[in-house]
């Protein structure tokens, strides 16, 4: 795959999130890791005293980062880190914002979504030459490392130390299903099945739930991609997108069509954490998430009413799946004690703390030694997922992280119309059509950038 940078845009749409969003959110004092402009370059420090870091997940993995925090002023009595839990949906407008206005943090959880566009405005550390002389060297997965160096843009710069890697999973009511008499929905047409047999609306019983709120865009690609069983974002040319091919057209029609008829209405608004809470706590057949919302089911249910089994399968047996982004951490070249921070990431990402964190999250860990640790068999769709990457059952479609804008395309600039899809109010092929034209544009910039 290509990598680039990009600059500007047009229609409307500007060089970053950070210039539409530079006024929206203001940072508090209390999350300033410092105090002027993070295009400066910070300082090495003492290795000791103060850092900040970032939680690109918080509130969700607060409790496990506390705990790694612990571990690690324990072991660094001299090093003093302060946490900020900052909402998945809010990050990247935090970070565009400090990073127009100053109080960015020391580290921070950095995804390969959103890497690009913050690597483009210049305000993360090259990691490279710091990784080759850890204790860390060559212990990460190497298909994590290059992950990260891909969504970066930059062909000779790593700017996070990639910790987790996610799946696309289906977890289902293996309760629900034996008492309908239905089978595992291992495939599409199972999968509708079960969604029409399931649901009794008088008797708020929902065979599906959908995701309408935010982070909908990638949700609904997964399902469009592995109906359509169309293998490439790109067409042969690399210029223009296979968003908008007929059979992806016909495939959301048919995914959209579901909302309301066997979902709750609430799903348009839902975002990660509702539509986990809601198929948690009521009577829904089925719920398309990540292997990150696993340990929230078991909480729920216990391992005996559910199970999350990778996406299901199209014509012919083959499954598709749309790429899912590796989280990282990353060092911020505003920081003035980039010392100490480091250190924290070496020690987030070590073996101990990546199997710890990635256990809570029910993730696939990077550390290679964590990768091979016992919980793996025992979370069955880690252990499920981790087979279908490598078992050569899976062809998985990379979305183009490396547009320093696809982060907005696919969430602030869609997602309002991916609700008027779900309403009636846009037809699908309108949407992805509009989708398109600007993934078509911002590839054709980098290209050219990119020679």
């Amino acid at each position: 795959m290509k990598i680039s940078s990009r600059r500007s845009s047009t229609g409307g749409r500007r060089t970053s999130a950070a210039v539409a969003l530079g006024a929206v959110l203001a940072l508090t004092a209390t999350a300033c890791g410092d105090d002027g402009s993070s295009s400066g370059t910070g300082e090495e420090g003492s290795g000791t005293g103060k850092i900040v870091f970032w939680d690109n997940n918080g509130g969700v993995r607060t409790d496990i980062w506390k705990e790694i925090i612990a571990d690690f002023e324990k072991a660094n009595p001299d090093i003093d880190v302060q946490y900020v839990p900052v909402a998945a949906t809010e990050v990247q407008s935090k970070y565009d914002t400090a990073i127009q206005g100053g109080g960015l943090p020391d580290v921070g959880g950095v995804g390969a979504a959103m890497l690009a566009g913050i690597a483009a405005q210049d305000a993360l550390e090259p990691l490279e030459d710091r990784l080759a002389k850890s204790f860390l060297n060559g212990k990460l997965n190497e298909g994590m490392v290059e992950s990260v160096k891909v969504a970066g843009g930059s062909d000779e710069h790593m700017y996070t130390v990639p910790t987790s890697a996610n799946n696309g999973t289906l977890y289902y009511r293996t309760d629900l299903f034996q008492k309908a008499g239905l089978e595992e929905p291992s495939t599409w047409d199972r999968f509708y099945e079960a969604a029409e047999k399931l649901t009794n609306v008088k008797k708020n019983e929902f065979g599906y739930t959908i995701r309408g709120g935010a982070g909908s865009i990638a949700q609904a690609l997964d399902a469009m991609y592995g109906q359509s069983g169309i293998t490439s974002f790109w067409d042969s040319s690399g210029e223009k997108t296979t968003l908008n091919d007929p059979k992806n057209v016909q495939a959301l029609e048919k995914y959209a069509a579901l909302y309301k008829r066997v979902t709750p209405a609430a799903d348009l608004n839902n975002d990660f954490t509702k539509m986990v809470a809601q198929w948690d706590s009521g009577t829904i057949g089925m719920l398309n998430h990540n292997l990150g919302s696993y340990q929230d089911h078991v909480k729920a249910l216990g391992t005996e009413k559910f199970r999350g089994i990778p996406q299901p399968t199209g014509p012919g047996g083959k499954r598709v799946q749309v790429s899912n982004p590796v989280d990282g951490l990353g060092l911020f070249k505003s920081s003035k004690n980039k010392e100490a921070g480091w250190k924290f990431i070496e020690f987030a990402a070590s073996h101990e703390s990546n199997s710890k964190w990635n256990e809570s999250a029910g993730a696939i860990p990077s550390h290679t030694e964590a990768a091979k640790d016992a919980w793996i068999s025992e979370a069955e769709p880690t252990k499920l997922a981790a087979t279908a990457l490598n078992d050569g059952s899976t062809t998985i479609v990379q979305l183009p992280y490396y547009l320093p804008d696809w982060n907005t395309i696919s969430k602030a600039d869609n997602e309002p119309n991916f609700q008027k899809v779900l309403l009636g109010d846009m037809s699908a092929k309108d949407f992805l059509d509009t989708m398109a034209e600007q993934l078509n544009e911002a590839q054709a910039e980098w290209n050219q950038q990119k020679g």
